[in-house]
């Protein structure tokens, strides 16, 4: 029998549909493994994984160590897109070009996996989960460009500092690592080319963090960075976008 609604208080709602909580990394990597066939590759610091002009056929991911993804310019200049972390998926830009579009180079000893394109497409048809792990994958580096052109356009050269050192410890934490201790294995002038500034100003700012008590120098060579409290990294941040915003609104008037 036919059932039949008189207003629209009696209509059945739908379902909510509940947003797929995010898979810690070493979950996301086990689902990867246990899924897809890998091909498990030792890099040092400085090799490269892939070339910008390589024809695209599968995607990387960092099992250990860090790597950067760099633009190289006409003359040779070396821009760093991005830093990548344990579980981070490289080379997916590729998926829509043909080619991987930029280089992506180990910044110390680690381990990279390799994972045909076609096989992984093949897996997600089949595992659900790994679908979910790819499309997380996905979304991070989404994430990650839109934080990083958020901080590029409308922090200060301090707060643009201090909020690339939190997220590096956020980053760490995320991977049960320490993330009181920085060691940074990107060089003053290599911050500067991520984060738009140059070599002096990355100094700078980061004398002056210090010299505030955010940060502490561990090493001579400054290298190793203590955050006491992160969340005054943070805290930091607001603050200057706070008071960059006032003085916005102060000249508007």
């Amino acid at each position: 029998m036919a059932i039949t609604y008189t207003t629209l208080e009696e209509l059945p709602m739908p379902a909510a549909c509940e947003p797929t909580p995010a898979m810690d990394i070493g979950r996301q990597l086990a689902v990867l493994a246990d899924s897809v066939p890998i091909t498990r590759r030792v890099v040092r610091p400085g090799e490269r994984i892939y070339h910008a002009v390589d024809r695209f056929d599968r995607l990387y991911v960092v099992n250990v160590g860090i790597c950067k993804t760099v633009n190289l310019s006409a003359d040779g200049r070396e821009q760093v897109v991005a830093v990548h972390f344990k579980g981070d998926w490289l080379g997916v830009g590729g998926i829509a070009t043909g080619r991987y579009g930029c280089d992506a180079i180990a910044m110390d000893t680690g381990e990279i996996w390799s994972v045909p394109y076609e096989a992984l497409t093949t897996a997600c048809s089949r595992c659900p989960e790994l679908l979910t792990v790819f499309h997380q994958a996905m979304s991070r580096e989404i994430l990650r460009e839109r934080a990083s052109m958020l901080a590029l356009c409308t922090l200060p050269a301090d707060a643009r500092v201090a909020e690339f050192l939190r997220r590096w410890a956020e980053a760490l934490s995320e991977r049960g690592l320490r993330s009181d201790c920085v060691g940074l294995p990107m060089s003053r002038a290599e911050i500067g080319n991520f984060l738009g500034m140059t070599l002096e100003s990355v100094s700078r700012a980061l004398s002056r963090l210090a010299r505030d008590g955010l940060i502490q120098f561990v090493d001579r060579a400054r290298r190793q960075i203590e955050i006491p409290v992160p969340a005054a990294l943070a805290a930091f941040v607001s603050r200057c976008v706070s008071e960059a915003d006032s003085r916005r609104g102060a000249l508007a008037c």
